[in-house]
């Protein structure tokens, strides 16, 4: 007969999930929102292009770029702004807005240089498209995400691809914003904040482009930023963008700014 007191108790009926009905849920994060330096911010800006830097490389070069101004920031609550500097860096934690000298507003800059939670990135992609900016194009530029590409990648390699909305891609009466690259391979994988801005074009029916690069750091990845930022905006001076090779400050950014 078995001795029921000396006897390891029997394992607990609850799960690990259902333990969690008994904690008090966290309160919910503030909603992110825009704020503008100019005099009519409450103004929608409707501008033809719309430049967001999510990668390391894209943010770099859009930084070093001469002929823009701030006019704005996206602030994300949770991230707190200790540590950031008056003029903007490239080690702050932010996401600042620009827009071309000369240019009246129709190109604007989104430098996005904090980690975006996938929680997240529904909320900033309807800030940044549809809410008081409403473009009549977008351009996206992030890294590829090895862990979500179909294949082996080295860093070695320098690969680059795009995904376009439908209207891009059918309804585009003159040409594609960005040309020469081949569409992302069936099997591979896009999430995150730039998925949640592709998927924003998409619902408003805006032509969007979604370009994607390899490696995520060093001189060739600028380089190939470089090159398509040229090809998307063919007046645009990039030749006095200095390219170094920065790769180990490059890593200073958050791994979830790409996720």
């Amino acid at each position: 007969m078995e001795d029921v007191i000396t006897e390891a108790p029997p394992p607990s009926r609850f799960l690990l999930e259902d333990l969690n009905i008994f904690t008090r849920p966290a309160p919910p994060l503030p909603s992110p929102f825009l704020v503008f330096s100019r005099a009519k911010s409450s103004e929608n800006l409707h501008p033809s292009l719309l430049v967001i830097a999510l990668s390391s490389p894209s943010v770099y070069v859009l930084h070093h770029l001469p002929s823009k101004f701030q006019i704005g920031t996206l602030i994300l609550p949770e991230i707190p702004f200790s540590g950031n500097s008056t003029e903007p860096s490239l080690k702050d934690k932010s996401c600042n807005i620009y827009t071309l000298k000369n240019a009246d507003e129709s190109i604007l800059i989104v430098s996005v240089q904090y980690p975006v939670t996938p929680e997240r990135s529904h909320d900033v992609a309807k800030l940044l498209v549809g809410g008081q900016i409403i473009p009549e194009r977008v351009l996206i530029l992030d890294s590829i995400q090895s862990s979500h590409f179909r294949g082996k990648l080295s860093r070695d390699d320098d690969l680059a691809f795009k995904l376009e909305t439908s209207y891009e891609r059918i309804n585009s009466d003159d040409s594609h914003l960005v040309t020469g690259l081949d569409y992302f391979p069936s099997g591979s994988m896009v999430d995150g904040l730039s998925a949640a801005l592709l998927a924003q074009c998409q619902l408003r029916k805006i032509k969007g482009t979604l370009c994607l690069s390899w490696p995520e750091f060093g001189i060739s990845s600028k380089l190939l930023v470089k090159s398509i930022l040229q090809k998307a905006l063919p007046g645009l001076d990039l030749t006095s963008i200095p390219i170094e090779d920065d790769s180990s400050r490059d890593k200073v950014f958050d791994s979830e700014l790409y996720t």
